[in-house]
């Protein structure tokens, strides 16, 4: 597995996946724990440990995956979306690679439990 990375091993094909859409530079596959009727994830094929290390160099890289977030949803009918991202152990993030959860099908509430 590269990088010892779940979603890099996705990306490379070693794990199995639900793909939504994938391109050159990102894949969207469902999750596997859905929280929501529609919730699938968007990751870059480049590892990115997480969004603190967004930079100058990679910003367009993300800018793309909004593109296709945006794309996914409009073909999946998600009229109404929210995207999640969490940086760091505190923030809950359990997978040290960017990405980006996408949830519709239900209401969402504020604060998140």
């Amino acid at each position: 597995m590269r990088n010892d990375c779940l979603f890099c091993a996705i990306v490379d094909g070693d794990i199995p996946s639900n793909k939504v859409y994938e391109d050159e530079l990102c894949l969207a596959f469902y999750d596997i724990e859905p929280q929501a009727p529609v919730h699938f994830l968007v990751v870059p094929k480049e590892h990115i440990c997480c969004a603190r290390k967004i930079t100058g160099e990679n910003s367009a890289l993300v800018a793309h995956i909004f593109e296709v977030i945006a794309k996914v949803c409009e073909d999946l009918g998600c009229e109404s979306y929210r995207i999640v991202n969490n940086c760091g152990d505190q923030a809950g993030q359990t997978v040290k690679h960017l990405h980006f959860h996408v949830l519709s099908g239900r209401d969402m509430t504020w604060p998140p439990g």
